[in-house]
């Protein structure tokens, strides 16, 4: 028998021809890689500049949200003129009245009525409509209850504080009926008039904001009572009326008492107003909405 020997190559020169040169290989690729990425300081001045504004933003948007959030105190005064206001409102608003030491201790509601012509050309003064628990029905046992569900009951809030700063000749004019086409404009004028303090009069100047802001609130008031009456009664809507109420909680030392009554609520009747339609509303979809949750809740079909 022939025995053929091979020759062996040792394992120290086979991992030099291989592994050692394979690694280096394998080394300067990462290297290559890595040289790709930028690190920290090398980052564009572009970059550095957006993610600078970035924290100074996020750092901005907490601080403005606590002093928000907080309860009144001169922490506000930091934020310059209107500025936190502006910024907060309408998207970042929010309120926390559920705790002490003022929590939300009372309801608000929004009624309408309106008077509408028939096909035959009779005027029918219609029956109260709750706007504020129609829309309630969208918010009760929904995990997520739209935003829909509490304009009207913030209105009613914002219109009544608005109210409050009138003084009590204006509050008589508010009453009143303003159904002609320049409305808006003859209660400006009326209001802004018995503004003025009397000749001879020790008292002072109302603050023009304190109509500005009424005004406001009017309009969003009367706009809103207008969208309700149609999507109820139709296109033959001529004139609305709203009424505004606020009814306090059983007082929170009476809470245990069998006796205990909620107190009689503050009622706002202002007068009669000419509908009143801004322009680029979805008057359809508003009516969609509306009447579905009506006739759920009520149980009662929409005819218009």
């Amino acid at each position: 028998m022939t025995i053929i020997e091979r020759p062996v190559t040792p394992r120290s020169e086979s991992l030099n021809e291989s592994g050692p040169a394979g690694r280096d290989a394998g080394s300067r690729d990462i290297s290559s890689a890595g040289a790709k990425f930028r690190t920290p300081a090398n980052r564009p001045l572009v970059v550095k500049a957006f993610a600078f504004v970035a924290v100074l933003f996020t750092i901005w948007h907490i601080f403005a949200s606590f002093l928000w959030i907080f309860p009144p105190s001169p922490l506000r005064q930091l934020a310059p003129g209107e500025s936190l206001t502006s910024y907060m409102l309408p998207l970042f608003g929010q309120s926390w009245t559920v705790f002490a030491p003022e929590p939300i201790n009372g309801d608000y509601h929004f009624n309408v009525r309106a008077l509408v012509t028939d096909e035959g050309g009779q005027e029918i003064e219609t029956e109260w409509v709750s706007a504020n628990e129609v829309e309630l029905s969208m918010v009760i046992n929904n995990l997520f209850p739209p935003r829909a569900g509490a304009q009207s009951e913030e209105l009613a809030s914002n219109y009544l504080d608005a109210w409050r700063g009138l003084n009590a000749e204006q509050r008589e004019v508010v009453a009143e009926d303003f159904l002609e086409n320049q409305w808006q404009l003859a209660l400006t004028n009326d209001l802004e008039s018995l503004g003025l303090p009397a000749e001879n009069s020790t008292e002072d100047v109302q603050n023009p904001a304190v109509v500005t802001g009424f005004l406001y609130r009017e309009r969003q008031a009367s706009a809103y009572a207008t969208q309700v009456a149609k999507a109820m009664w139709g296109d033959g809507v001529e004139e609305v009326q709203y009424r505004i109420s606020r009814q306090d909680v059983v007082p929170f030392g009476e809470r245990n008492s069998s006796s205990a009554v909620r107190p009689d609520p503050t009622i706002l009747l202002p007068g009669w107003r000419e509908a009143y339609v801004v322009e680029g509303q979805d008057e359809a979809a508003f009516a969609e909405v509306f009447q579905r949750q009506y006739e759920r809740l009520s149980g009662v079909k929409v005819e218009r």
